[in-house]
């Protein structure tokens, strides 16, 4: 990644920008809260029972420090650090990678105006 690209996106990769997207836009007609974070699933079974399935776009931000995996009882989260706000304001910022009439919710939950 060039650094006028990482700038400009936020330090967050193409994969890692999709997934938020994906993550962080409407679900059964309402829009996850970015105090929620990234639901991760758990493994079930196995050698790696009750651990994190960790995708490699959280995974990659989970080792840059903007991400920081959170498990209660069932289920595991990706929650966004301070250094991963002030990159997903970034983000945000530019309205190509966030565009503000999707991702109101989330602007505003980040301050910025919709």
């Amino acid at each position: 990644m060039t650094p006028a690209s990482s700038s400009s996106s936020g330090s967050f990769s193409p994969a890692e920008r999709d997934l938020i997207r994906r993550e962080f836009g409407m679900h059964f007609g309402s829009y996850p809260s970015l105090t929620e974070g990234i639901l991760l699933r758990v493994w079930r079974s196995g050698p790696l029972q009750g651990q994190p399935k960790v995708p490699s776009a959280v995974r990659s931000m989970l080792e840059r420090g903007l991400v920081e995996v959170r498990k209660d009882r069932l289920w595991a989260h990706a929650i966004f650090t301070e250094a991963g706000l002030a990159a997903l304001r970034t983000l945000a910022a530019d309205r190509r990678f966030l565009p503000p009439e999707r991702f109101e919710r989330l602007r505003q939950e980040l301050g910025l105006d919709g």
